[in-house]
Order: structure tokens, then C-alpha cells, then sequence
């Protein structure tokens, strides 16, 4: 059976350094807590991900940080973030896993914390076609909560430039220099500034989306009070 690995995205959380858009609405403090309850529920998501080996890929690459994520997941393998940027890290850490024998490796964002994990099984069902080299699930804002391959594209992710509303566009068209064939995920989105903050707040609330550790910081007194 062919070995496939799930790599959860994460940085660890500092207050002041994580999840800055999302103040002056939540303190510094507040922002890396909710960032945790992303990290938490988007492990869960990966474990129930049936057939795979998660990972967690982590940043910054110190020992405090590998120890960090060790504890908050020792279900899960460490492989550090390596590369000045997320494009050299996401094709660093993807070339690696093809190396040590993953015959597909898909790597998700963690500031996504209700992505359903239909969309996650998905996208190794669709690299069970030999018709399809890459998948990527779209972000609304113009992103992808998600890449992944069959064996390393470089150029898909070193030779875009990264945090802008262009990114899967830019990734389409080097894919198609590149004629590899992309398969898409249903689009949806994440969590980085204060609109997508109150609509993932108000669906939480609502009980439209799941994330028990997220909807637990929501109904906490003080959660994104005016």
C-alpha cells in the first residue's frame, strides 16, 4: 500500500507574533489563544484523515518549538519548517517526505479550523489518479488551504510569491508551463483578518461549522466583545 503523509502547516504561537491582523479586535494574547484553538482543531482534523501519517511542520525550527508541538501532539511526527520562505519551506518539507518514500504528500494551512475533512480524504483520493499530478484546494481570498503531489513540482510553490490574492492563480499557471495536470478541491476559507473572524465566529455560534476548540474560545465572555 502506498505510504501517504499529512503535514499540518504550523508556527508556534507568541503573543504579539501570531495572528497580528487580528488586533486591535482581539488583544495579542487573545489572538495567539485562538490561534491555538486553530492548531488543536486542525490536528484533529488530520487525525481523522484515515490512511496517512501526519506531521506537524513547525516554525520557528528550534528544539523549544519541536518540544512545544511534542507535547501538544505526540500522536504526531516533527519535521521543522526550513527555508526563507514559505515557498522554500513548503518545497523543502514536501521534497523530503517524497524522498523518505511518500508516494503522495499533501500539506495544509492551520488558519483554516472548520475546513471540512471530506475535503482532506479528498485530496488523496484525487492523487489516486494517475491522471492528476498536483491538488490544490482553493481559498476564497485568492489562496489554497492546501498543495500536494506525487513526486516534487519546485517551481509551484518556490517561484510564487506568497500572502497575496494571486497565489493560486500564479500556481495554475506555472502548472500549466509546467503541463501538470491540477485537480481542485471545493474552494473555502481562512481565518486572517476581522470579517473572516466574525463569519467563522457567527457560523461557529450558529453550529453551521464544527471546531469544538475554536467554538469553545467563541463562547468565552470576553471572545471578540466590541
Amino acid at each position: 500500500m502506498a505510504r501517504k503523509a499529512l503535514l499540518v502547516m504550523a508556527k508556534r504561537p507568541f503573543p504579539g507574533q501570531t495572528k497580528t491582523r487580528l488586533t486591535p479586535i482581539l488583544s495579542p494574547t487573545e489572538a495567539a489563544q485562538l490561534y491555538t484553538c486553530f492548531l488543536r482543531d486542525a490536528l484533529d482534523r488530520a487525525r481523522a484523515v484515515s490512511g496517512v501519517t501526519p506531521f506537524i511542520v513547525y516554525s520557528p525550527p528550534t528544539p523549544e518549538t519541536a518540544s512545544y508541538f511534542r507535547r501538544l501532539a505526540p500522536d504526531f511526527a516533527l519535521l521543522p519548517q526550513i527555508g526563507a520562505t514559505l515557498g522554500e519551506r513548503l518545497d523543502n518539507v514536501l521534497t523530503r517526505c517524497h524522498r523518505a518514500g511518500y508516494a503522495q504528500t499533501v500539506a495544509m494551512s492551520s488558519d483554516s479550523p472548520t475546513l471540512p475533512v471530506d475535503y482532506l480524504a479528498q485530496a488523496f483520493s484525487r492523487l489516486d489518479d494517475p491522471a492528476a499530478d498536483v491538488v490544490l484546494g482553493p481559498c476564497e481570498d485568492g489562496g489554497y488551504y492546501l498543495i500536494g503531489w506525487k513526486r516534487p513540482h519546485p517551481r509551484l510553490v518556490r517561484d510564487v510569491q506568497m500572502s497575496t490574492n494571486h497565489v493560486l492563480q500564479d500556481t495554475l499557471a506555472i502548472a500549466a508551463e509546467e503541463n501538470l495536470r491540477v485537480t481542485l478541491l471545493p474552494s473555502w476559507y481562512d481565518v486572517d483578518d476581522a470579517a473572516e473572524l466574525r463569519r467563522l465566529q457567527g457560523a461557529l455560534l450558529a453550529r453551521e461549522e464544527t471546531a469544538s476548540y475554536t467554538h469553545r474560545f467563541f463562547r468565552q465572555p470576553a471572545a471578540t466583545e466590541d
